[in-house]
């Protein structure tokens, strides 16, 4: 799933409910491309490690990937880069 714009108060209702939507039939992952975001606020890296949780919850894996140079500064200074599974290692092919 591709992620764009900001991730804040207004959207991160939108995104934990479709992620909670891909819960109730667990896939073994989900996948969330950042390369579309422009700004988190403490909302949005909550709703973050929320569904993380929740997925791990659910025997799934949430993945980020592409995540920008800013969101992982925020996150190495909140602390929260290790509360999150982060690749941003090129794809294979």
């Amino acid at each position: 799933m591709s992620l764009a714009g900001e991730i804040d108060m207004l959207t991160a209702p939108r995104l934990a409910a479709t992620v909670n939507d891909l819960l109730a039939e667990p896939p073994p992952r989900i996948t969330l491309d950042l390369a579309g975001v422009t700004f988190c606020d403490s909302q949005g890296l909550g709703t973050l490690v929320v569904l993380s949780r929740k997925a791990t919850t659910a025997q799934s894996v949430l993945i980020l990937t592409n995540v920008a140079g800013f969101l992982m500064r925020v996150l190495d200074i909140t602390g929260l880069r290790s509360a999150l599974m982060i690749s941003n290692a090129p794809p294979n092919g």
